[in-house]
């Protein structure tokens, strides 16, 4: 049986220059991907139901006086990242690793599995925003609380099931896909870049990907320290593969 496949929303050029080295390790406003874009654009997340007391803003590098640009508090984090040979490498060798000593993950903490192809972007909102559902003021009729509400019970791999098959959010997802383009990428591309989440669920960072079989628990963290936290674990997604720049960073923090 073929995958359930979506319109990528991950590789939609409309930049001309390349994005060049940085002195230091950064992580660039990536503008030649559309769909930071789209989530920074209000009339996107209003389209799914929630209310603009939350926005999505770029975090233009790691140093302190970067990161204090970003408005507070801050909620969860979006990484676009390059998946690679080094990476995957590295996911093999995590999974053994957490599999052989365990981890600690907390009941409370929303996670469902990736089965529809270039949905990830999607897929890390939803993660962004089913964590954080207690600090978010829902529309009404949104489809994304609707969603939320049904597939609470659910195990990750019935989430990604109801995801399949749940309408609203795969019209939202696919009419995006044509937003700031003149023609939308096949719905057959092969995307090699990523999105994950990066939450605080009870103290604790949680690292949120459709494609691994569970969440990653990267330690202690705090309402106050969250984005400094999370953005110690972007870095090591940097230094993992010091030779690629196509990295990006976006905050969901308060309006």
């Amino acid at each position: 049986m073929e995958p359930h496949r979506w319109l990528p929303l991950e590789a939609n050029p409309d930049q001309e220059e390349p994005l060049r080295p940085p002195r230091v390790p950064v992580l660039p406003p990536l503008v030649c991907q559309t769909f930071p874009e789209l989530l920074r654009n209000l009339e996107f997340l209003k389209q799914l139901g929630i209310h603009p007391d939350w926005q999505f803003v770029d975090v233009y590098g790691m140093e302190p006086e970067l990161l204090s640009m970003v408005p507070r508090p801050v909620c969860a984090v979006l990484l676009l990242f390059p998946i690679t040979e080094k990476y995957e490498t590295f996911r093999t060798e995590e999974e053994e690793r957490i599999k052989a000593k365990g981890q600690d993950v907390k009941s409370s903490v929303y996670f469902m599995k990736q089965t529809i192809n270039n949905a990830c972007g999607t897929i890390g909102l939803i993660h962004a925003i089913a964590n954080n559902r207690d600090k978010m003021n829902f529309e009404t009729n949104s489809s994304l609380k609707k969603f939320l509400e049904d597939s609470l019970s659910m195990t990750p791999e019935e989430r990604a099931k109801y995801l399949e098959t749940y309408e609203a959010i795969r019209v939202t997802h696919e009419s995006s896909a044509h937003e700031g383009q003149t023609e939308a990428p096949s719905i057959d591309e092969k995307v090699d870049l990523h999105f994950i989440a990066l939450v605080n669920v009870g103290g604790h960072l949680y690292e949120l990907d459709g494609r691994k079989p569970f969440p990653v628990n990267h330690g202690e963290t705090s309402d106050d320290s969250f984005l400094e936290d999370a953005i110690e674990v972007c870095k090591k997604f940097m230094e993992r593969d010091p030779e690629e720049l196509r990295f990006n960073a976006i905050a969901l923090s308060a309006a």
